[in-house]
């Protein structure tokens, strides 16, 4: 599809130009300063578990059941955070840890179990290079797709290797291809529903293909981050299928590696984080853990079981940040609508939840159209960041996270978005011409 300005003569084209720079120049002399870089909630969204600091004061009962939370043992999590882990990771409450604040550093350390000690009877994940000649352990990485999660196995030494997003998820033709064929290949990042950045939700399809499909590697695992289980934008949410009911009758419960965390839902960097998977990998995972973990900030999962006790006091929780994210979300669909939409220069995704929106501009363009939004005062998500090692091969994915500015920010840093595209793709057309 051609852009507007590659269907103009080259008299209009420079005109275009011209006009679209003076404009560049009026929004640079306003100093800017304005942040969507990151998929953080708003101090407004912050705002609303403050009511939970009040839970656990001097005269509070610190009692789970017969856990005393104030002193050292239950090294699991307490009763009622595995229960409510249980609810979000669709799994039973045996089958789940608590643990600290971050979901993202348990994905880490498991990522680390499997790679020095091996699971379930298989070799460690770094013995295989040395036994099959120099062969480096891969991972799947569906694209665009998490950068943090790209960090951890790169951290390892695993090469991430890209598979290309869907509307329904990761394309299980490529998935199937690659893992059928290569032992080397020991797992699958993914963001199910609320994809970051994409936002979509995994079909049922999807995620039983995923849990059905043979494998070269008997090891390989899914890391399945289901961070944003519980963040609807609207009374009608998308459907996850369970991935554990559909491991579990296809014989592959080992393969599965869930995880969540409150940290957009209370406090970030403040909240509970838990990890689900087969009895087999939590026994092995518990035992890893033990050498250096008595246990977990209990206080902190007692606070925050009595704030938000059940998974459906969560959901109503989470109705309140919607009412914050709805009007931020639908700012991006009208600006981006209202100033790119019949230009040709751009597509981005329409997610009914979650905290972002991917955005693709021109081929060659993310990196150009960064670079001018931060010279003009916006800083985004750094092009070629949803792609594994920052390497968008076509140069196009930017993404976008509107939680953390207020809406009049956050329209403004759209507008420079907009302008910064159109310039970009109007001086890549001429240099088709040159």
């Amino acid at each position: 599809m051609q852009t507007i300005y590659q269907k103009m003569e080259t008299t209009e084209l420079d005109a275009a130009i011209e006009a679209l720079k003076a404009e560049v120049a009026e929004v640079k002399a306003k100093g800017l300063a304005l942040d969507m870089a990151r998929g953080k909630p708003s101090p407004s969204q912050v705002n609303i578990s403050r009511p939970m600091l009040d839970i656990l004061n001097a005269d509070a009962d610190l009692h789970d059941g017969n856990v005393d939370c104030s002193n050292y043992g239950c090294f699991e999590g307490i009763p009622s955070a595995r229960k409510l882990a249980g609810e979000f990771l669709g799994c039973p409450a045996e089958q789940t840890l608590v643990l600290g604040s971050s979901s993202l550093l348990i994905e880490h350390d498991i990522a680390g179990m499997f790679w020095r000690c091996g699971s379930c009877g298989s070799e460690p994940w770094d013995a295989y290079e040395a036994a099959h000649d120099g062969k480096k352990v891969k991972f799947l990485c569906p694209v665009p797709g998490y950068d943090r999660h790209f960090g951890i196995t790169a951290d390892l030494g695993i090469e991430n290797v890209p598979v290309a997003m869907t509307d329904n998820g990761p394309d299980m033709d490529e998935v199937e291809r690659l893992v059928a064929a290569d032992d080397s290949i020991k797992g699958i990042w993914c963001v199910p529903k609320y994809s970051n950045p994409t936002g979509i939700t995994f079909s049922e399809d999807t995620v039983r293909r995923l849990v059905e499909m043979p494998t070269a590697a008997p090891d390989f695992r899914i890391f399945w981050d289901n961070a944003y289980c519980v963040h609807d934008l609207y009374d009608e949410t998308d459907e996850l299928a369970n991935i554990f009911d559909l491991a579990r009758a296809a014989g592959t419960e080992d393969r599965v590696v869930a995880f969540a965390s409150t940290s957009k839902i209370t406090f970030p960097g403040a909240g509970i984080g838990f990890i689900g998977a087969s009895p087999a990998v939590i026994a092995e995972f518990s035992k890893r853990l033990k050498a250096g973990l008595i246990s977990a900030d209990k206080l902190n999962q007692l606070r925050h079981v009595r704030f938000l006790p059940t998974i459906e006091a969560v959901k109503e929780h989470m109705k309140k940040h919607a009412e914050f994210l709805r009007p931020r979300f639908e700012a991006v669909e009208r600006k981006l609508t209202e100033g790119l939409g019949n230009t040709g220069c751009a597509t981005w995704t329409h997610p009914h939840g979650g905290y972002f929106v991917s955005f693709d501009g021109p081929e060659g363009s993310a990196q150009k159209v960064a670079a001018l939004c931060a010279d003009l005062g916006v800083k985004l998500t750094p092009a070629g960041a949803t792609w594994p090692y920052g390497k968008d091969p076509r140069d196009t994915n930017i993404r976008i996270a509107p939680s953390y500015p207020t809406v009049e920010d956050l329209e403004a840093a759209l507008d420079v978005l907009v302008l910064a595209v159109k310039l970009v793709a109007a001086e890549l057309a001429r240099a088709e011409r040159a």
